[in-house]
């Protein structure tokens, strides 16, 4: 399975290192020096990570065969793709990749039907569940213990126990919207 794990953004000084839009929980891991990952487009890869070092907070990598800046301007807006075992997991058994959570079916503790996941988006202070509803709109749950009871992959759900409000509100003002 391909993953994009980060973008390239502009060159950084003069020796061909490039700014890292990083988009992966495991920079380490998969932008470590002698990874090889594929591109988009496809045409500018694959491309084999020489060096990295973070600087001012940013992540700076230099590819094997580009040494000046104007190889590295070249690369901009780049999405670097790894390969994943589509079975791996993350060390810490509460963690999930995206992957494993995308088109998981959202019921409540009840077994209510929420609707299914479609997108995961990462916010700064927490991630959230972007979830389609049976009649094709969207509600977004949070992704914490609080209201997100239990993931099964191999039931391919997610359980929660959304406080008042979470998803009833929601198809409240539906229904009201489609009244007018």
């Amino acid at each position: 399975m391909q993953l994009v794990v980060a973008r390239i953004g502009r060159a950084h000084g003069i020796k061909g290192e490039v700014t890292v839009e990083v988009r992966t929980d495991e920079p380490e891991l998969r932008l470590a020096p002698g990874a090889v990952l594929a591109t988009d487009p496809a045409t500018t890869g694959p491309l084999t990570i020489e060096t990295g070092r973070v600087h001012s907070g940013r992540l700076l990598l230099r590819f094997e065969g580009v040494s000046d800046r104007t190889g590295a301007e070249a690369l901009r807006n780049t999405l670097l793709i790894a390969e994943i075992d589509p079975e791996e997991l993350p060390e810490d058994e509460d963690e999930y990749y995206d992957h494993q959570l995308i088109d998981l079916d959202v019921v409540t503790a009840d077994g209510t039907e929420v609707g299914r996941i479609t997108e995961i988006s990462h916010l700064p202070s927490q991630d959230l569940f972007i979830v389609e509803r049976p009649d094709g709109s969207e509600v977004m749950i949070p992704f914490v213990e609080e209201i997100v009871a239990e993931i099964d992959l191999e039931e391919q759900k997610a359980v929660i126990t959304p406080p008042p409000g979470l998803i009833d509100d929601h198809a409240e003002i539906a229904s009201s919207r489609d009244e007018s």
